[in-house]
């Protein structure tokens, strides 16, 4: 059984790029617990919250219910369901599942697999992980689940991946002037042999490159580390007048949250310098549609 492939090759709802991120954290949320407990049982009155938790922090902005990954997951081979009555999933209702004590866990044949070879477990989440989010938030989301992320350079990809353009970030960067476009900020520090080095500063992909984002300054945004994963969290996101959109689901009441962040609403995006390519429309707009979340504060009037 080809366990990489099928694990990266979950079946998911798509149409023009929209997220669906329902399976990949399940599955992900079912690792941490087998490296905990392999045999352990999830029922799905405990799995609720938890995966109801983790589609509202990483999953598309729109209400979703995690009845669905429950349920549709057992198609995709790496995972089954039980109820009272025996085997089977009663069906992707939520009402369904509680009353019929559903309960899931790994498939018997994955487990078999992970059992004798832990090593693969942080492997299949690396793989998810690199399909359906942004390298800013893979840390968290481990943290999250309860997993220990794997180096990269220890996983096996397959031969048909694409492959990231590591020319991306010197490219963002310079076009940018190595200056944050969000807020300006633009640290360097004194490096013995390499002159100055910029610090704190990342070439942020505008639309994933997990979802088809392309290694091109057009997709890109040179940002601090604070606003890149503001912006990948949803947070921050730019308008089509290429101004920063910040979102009203931000709370922010300590004076640093008021002008790292809500202060930004409203403001132009610094950059690129002339002759380089501003954000294209196709992907802010896939940004705003896909990782925004909500809608924008009104600009706070200077003065």
């Amino acid at each position: 059984m080809n366990w990489p492939e099928r694990i990266a090759q979950l079946r998911q709802w798509t149409r023009g790029g929209t997220r669906a991120p329902h399976k990949p954290l399940l599955v992900l949320y079912a690792l941490g617990h087998f490296q905990r407990d392999a045999d352990a049982e999830l029922p799905y009155t405990a799995v609720e919250a938890d995966l109801g938790w983790l589609l509202a922090e990483y999953g598309p902005a729109h209400k979703t219910t995690p009845a669905y990954p429950f349920h549709h997951l057992v198609t995709d081979g790496v995972w089954e369901v039980r109820t009272t009555r025996g085997a089977g999933s009663p069906g992707p209702l939520v009402r369904e599942l509680r009353a019929s004590g559903a309960a899931g866990r790994l498939a018997p044949e994955l487990r078999a697999a992970l059992r004798s070879a832990p090593e693969l477990i942080g492997r299949r989440a690396r793989v998810l992980l690199d399909r359906h989010f942004p390298p800013s938030l893979h840390g968290e989301l481990c943290e999250a689940v309860g997993r220990d992320l794997e180096p990269a350079d220890e996983v096996r990809l397959t031969a048909a991946r694409r492959q990231r353009d590591r020319r991306m970030r010197n490219l963002v960067l310079t076009a940018y002037e190595y200056q944050c476009a969000f807020c300006g900020y633009d640290g360097q520090l004194s490096s013995a042999g390499a002159g100055m080095q910029p610090v704190g500063l990342e070439a942020a992909h505008v639309r994933w490159w997990a979802f088809e984002g392309p290694d091109e300054v057009e997709n890109g945004l040179c940002l601090c580390s604070l606003h890149h994963k503001l912006f990948d969290k949803g947070v921050l996101g730019i308008g089509d007048d290429l101004r920063v959109l910040v979102s009203q689901q931000f709370v922010g009441r300590s004076r640093a949250a008021r002008e790292q962040v809500i202060a930004l609403a409203g403001r132009p995006v610094l950059g690129p310098q002339p002759g380089s390519s501003p954000v294209a429309a196709g992907h802010r707009t896939w940004h705003t549609e896909q990782v925004f979340r909500g809608a924008a504060r009104q600009a706070i009037p200077v003065g």
